[in-house]
């Protein structure tokens, strides 16, 4: 049961709420979520169909989280607040890994095979956020708050907007496990506030050549 201590001791790494392990393991949807996902990926990986799949209704029923039965998931998985969160069956998930309320893990299409996300090591992915297609997230990801991911992201970068941009995290690497999904660069406002401070500039410079032009007018007059 060593998944088990992991799991529960993840809660108490991310969610500064946590008091107690009894609290934990009574009043914690998204472990509860993962502790029946884990019963029923082992009956599925067995060839059962029906068992599996009623198990995992049944943790949707209880939790409002729906992860399918053939979904894989590595240690330390934790859902705060997992309402609404959606995982499908291909989904693959490494260690360390943090989903908030409203995520969804899916596909695109009726295609069959891989269909749904990998995601890596140490990833967090912001209340909202929709992931989606056979896509890679890389180890050390930050996908924020409403972002709709579509296409491959590498390793130790942030993820915003619709669709989902890479940007850089104040220039360095994302820690592991970095829980600070609301704090995120905005590319939008940033080039929003390039292209004000090159307006403010032409601005001035403008300015200037008017100042200049009426100077030299002044001057001109004098001499006549």
């Amino acid at each position: 049961m060593h998944w088990l201590k992991r799991d529960i001791q993840s809660v108490f790494e991310r969610d500064p709420a946590a008091k107690n392990v009894l609290e934990v393991i009574t009043c914690y949807p998204g472990l509860h979520a993962v502790i029946l996902h884990r019963l029923a990926h082992f009956f599925a990986r067995r060839r059962l169909v029906l068992l599996p799949r009623l198990i995992s209704q049944l943790s949707r029923f209880i939790t409002g989280i729906e992860i399918h039965p053939g979904a894989r998931i590595g240690e330390g998985f934790f859902i705060d607040h997992g309402m609404g969160v959606v995982i499908g069956e291909t989904t693959e998930i490494g260690d360390n890994v943090t989903l908030y309320q409203g995520v969804t893990l899916g596909g695109t299409g009726k295609e069959k095979g891989k269909r749904h996300p990998t995601l890596g090591d140490n990833v967090v992915v912001g209340s909202g956020a929709k992931v989606l297609g056979p896509v890679t997230i890389g180890d050390n990801v930050r996908v924020g708050a409403g972002a709709v991911v579509l296409n491959d992201v590498p390793a130790n970068t942030t993820v915003v907007g619709i669709p989902g941009r890479v940007v850089i995290y104040q220039g360095q690497r994302v820690p592991a496990v970095n829980l600070n999904h609301h704090d995120m660069p905005d590319p939008v406002a940033e080039m929003l506030d390039c292209l004000q401070r090159q307006v403010d500039d032409l601005r001035c410079r403008l300015e200037t050549c008017q100042e200049n032009k009426w100077e030299e007018g002044q001057r001109g007059r004098k001499a006549l």
